[in-house]
């Protein structure tokens, strides 16, 4: 009697075990951004996405779980220029399972990445490199670093109708880096400074012409206001002589005599400035100072000589 209830007991034990067992095998969870594709005995049965799913124990089985995110991979890639220079090339592509369901599950994006192509990166590498490699050579170096963000979008549209027959969709490729030959990069440089060299230069020319007609142009201003002050005062000293002549003449002195000494006082005017700011270092004077005392007297007489007989007028002794 206790055999067959202890008997009983543990059937009923490996009862439970074994529900529990197929229904951990039978119950399964889909995490966010991901979808399962279920096979009933080693055929595509359905696709399922993120959440609780039950499936038939040893029938069904979860034959893959595709990934929904954006994924990014980076490729090296070789090409010529059309100037026949040997460039590398580093392309970041990023791509993700197509979301798009299709008319049935056949046609679905995840359907077609896992049951139509093996190694997808692979193939898509070899896509973006032959495309990469037939467009290149139709522009020059110049041309490539210009239009590197233009061919990159090319690339991108040729490899994406090539992949989306494989259930993968091309969000982006970009031209990440463009490494020259070492020689072809110094050459660049070289030329580069060459020309940074001679904008320089260039500027520094202009700057001076600048300078040289703004000087030439103040200098012809400068010039042209001093001719105009030196008229006004030749203009000035002549009014002024004349009135001087004038007030002379008044007192009674001869048209001579007013001359003679109007030149005298010009003499001991300039003898006084030249005193006072001369910078000769010797000056001439007559051996007898008398001569000097008397040089307006001498300036009168040969004043008077010139009058009566047309002598020529004798210069006063200095």
């Amino acid at each position: 009697m206790f055999f067959d209830l202890l008997g009983g007991l543990l059937g009923l034990i490996v009862l439970v075990l074994l529900i529990i067992a197929i229904l951990a095998n039978a119950l399964f969870v889909v995490k966010q951004q991901h979808a399962v594709i279920i096979e009933r005995l080693g055929r595509f049965n359905r696709i399922v996405g993120s959440g609780l799913h039950v499936k038939i124990p040893i029938i069904d089985r979860k034959a893959a779980t595709v990934s929904l995110r954006t994924m990014k991979n980076g490729f090296d890639i070789d090409a010529k220029t059309e100037d026949n220079v040997t460039i590398g090339l580093e392309v970041s592509v990023q791509y993700h399972v197509s979301y798009e369901m299709g008319a049935g599950p056949a046609d679905s994006g995840v359907y077609k990445s896992y049951y139509m192509l093996q190694q997808p990166v692979a193939q898509m590498r070899d896509f973006i490199t032959d495309a990469l490699r037939s467009s290149i050579p139709v522009y020059t170096l110049d041309e490539v670093f210009a239009k590197k963000d233009d061919i990159a979008q090319d690339v991108n549209a040729t490899v994406s109708e090539q992949m989306a027959a494989y259930g993968f969709t091309l969000v982006s490729t970009l031209i990440t880096r463009i490494a020259l030959p070492v020689e072809v990069e110094d050459s660049m440089n070289q030329i580069n400074a060459a020309q940074r060299t001679k904008a320089a230069a260039q500027d520094l020319a202009e700057a001076d012409r600048i300078r040289r007609v703004t000087e030439a142009r103040a200098e012809a201003e400068a010039m042209e206001k001093a001719g105009e002050g030196i008229a006004n005062q030749r203009k000035a000293i002549a009014v002024g002589i004349k009135d001087s002549l004038e007030s002379i003449q008044e007192t009674g002195v001869s048209n001579q005599e007013a001359n003679l000494l109007f030149m005298y006082t010009q003499w001991t005017e300039m003898m006084t400035e030249f005193a006072r700011t001369g910078k000769s270092s010797t000056v001439v004077l007559p051996a007898d100072f008398k001569e000097s005392a008397s040089m307006f007297e001498q300036m009168l007489a040969a004043g008077e000589a010139n009058e009566q007989g047309n002598v020529p007028p004798v210069t006063p002794k200095v």
